[in-house]
Order: structure tokens, then sequence, then C-alpha cells
């Protein structure tokens, strides 16, 4: 299958300044793993080089296989035990003032790994009381005991992205549903945590369809919202159907704004923790 040819605003600028070899070693020497290197990111170099990364936890095997996801599936190891610590020590020889956390699916574990979740949160805070953060997580099938856990560590932001409109859900997310993925979404914003999701453009869905899946995501409270291109990661993940221009996302972000989320991030570079020091302030 042949990879639609990139338009010239999806180059990538490569920076690999000071501060990405500063990130790059650090992630190194604790063994840590981050989704800018598993996820194949287009804006790793942009974010190591501003001192940032998007930490991923429970390992880098996922027990789902997304078709848009370039993360390795199979059968995970045991969580680490040392994992929380070195994520909190990283955090801090980073001198990170807000930092991000995700992990793959863990639909493996008895509770889809939210104690080590809640562990990770709870170290990060005590070894860093000024550094705020967000957290990327799995849908944990629903499971409102393990969404508990993740929340009563008390993160900022919780995130938790739809990916894609409803009609194309099937199609290309292994597991997840995308009304699941909203009940999520509202469990969240019930508890009194910032609620954020995030979806891809590109993969056939209609101007109609975004426009819902926005009021989707107001429904159920949920206050900030990314989109993004979609990019194909290898030949084995699902197609490019569209490459969306810049001005077109620029109408989205407007659009998201006017029917009232807080922030918006919509450009074709933007992924969901593209930024997300900026989102902070919205509580």
């Amino acid at each position: 299958m042949e990879i639609k040819r990139k338009p010239d605003w999806l180059k990538i600028k490569l920076s690999k300044g000071n501060d990405y070899l500063k990130v790059k070693e650090i992630v190194k020497h604790h063994q840590l793993h981050t989704i800018c290197e598993s996820g194949d990111c287009p804006n790793l170099g942009e974010c190591w080089s501003r001192g940032t990364a998007t930490f991923l936890i429970l390992g880098n095997i996922c027990t789902r296989n997304c078709k848009f996801c370039n993360v390795t599936t199979g059968k995970p190891l045991p969580p680490e035990k040392e994992e929380p610590e070195n994520i909190a020590n990283s955090i801090k020889l980073m001198k990170l003032k807000h930092c991000v956390i995700t992990s793959v699916d863990r639909d493996d574990l008895a509770d889809y790994g939210a104690a080590h979740w809640a562990e990770t949160i709870l170290k990060v805070k005590e070894i860093n009381p000024d550094t705020t953060i967000e957290v990327l997580i799995p849908d944990f099938q629903g499971n409102k005991d393990s969404l508990q856990k993740v929340m009563d560590a008390k993160p900022e932001i919780i995130s938790h992205n739809l990916e894609t409109v409803e009609r194309l859900t099937p199609l290309i997310r292994s597991r997840a549903k995308y009304r699941l993925s909203l009940e999520v979404l509202e469990y969240i914003a019930k508890g009194g945590v910032t609620s954020k999701s995030g979806i891809m453009l590109g993969l056939g869905e209609k101007e109609e369809e975004i426009l819902q899946t926005m009021d989707d995501l107001l429904a159920v409270n949920c206050k900030i919202i990314t989109i993004g291109q979609y990019l194909q990661p290898t030949r084995q993940n699902i197609a490019v159907e569209e490459y969306i221009t810049p001005e077109r996302f620029e109408f989205y972000r407007l659009k998201a704004l006017e029917k009232g989320f807080e922030f918006a991030e919509s450009a074709p570079m933007v992924r969901s923790s593209y930024h997300a020091e900026n989102q902070i302030k919205v509580q």
C-alpha cells in the first residue's frame, strides 16, 4: 500500500540541542519509556528540546492492537516496582513545572494498572510538590473502582482520548468503544477533576461528525480538546485518507471555543500532550 505524500505544512523540525540531549540521557539512564519514542511522535525533537517529555508507564507493550498506533502489541511484563520513583526522580532532574504521564493498555491486570498509576502520581507529588500533573489514561474497561484510584491520587488533569468520531471508532480502535470513553470522561468530570480528550483527523471523518464529537464531549463536561492530523506510522497501520489544511484546523479550533470548550489546541502537528503546560490553568 502506497503511503500518501505529506504536504509541505507537515514538515517536521528536527531540533536536537543541549536540552534534547539532557532529556534523552535522563530517559536512558533511568530506563524509562516515553510515548514520544514508543508512539513515534513527530514532536519529539521540539518537546525534548524544550525539556519536556510524556512518560509511558507500565511498560511499552500494549494488550490492544489499535490500527492507528505504533506501540508494540503483545504480552506485557509485570509492572516495575521501581518505576514510580524513577519517574518522579527524572521529573525532578528535568525541573519540570508540569508533567504528562500516560500508559499502554493493561487488560491483563486485575485493576488494569490503576494501583500502579496511583502510586506513580503520588510519588511524583511527594518528590516534586510544586509540579502539576496531567495523566492520559486508558479506559480501564470502564471500571469505576480503577478510575477512582487514579482520581484519588489527585492529578490536576485527567485525559482520555476518543481518538476519532463514533462511526470510525470500530475501524481503528481494537477494543475501546466511543460511548464507553464518554462514560469514562463523564465520571472524571463528575468527580471534580478537569477532563480532556483528543481526536485525530484525516481518517475519513466528515465535518458534521467532528462537530458532533465536540458536542458529545461537552455533554459530559469535558473542558479541553486537542485535534491533530493522523499520520500513518508504518505500512501496517491504517492509511491516511486526507491531509487537513492548517486553515481547516484553525476553523475547528475556533468552533470548539465557540461551542464552549475552555481550551482547544487544533493544528496538524498537535498531539494530546502537545503544549500541555498551557492547559493547566483550566480548572
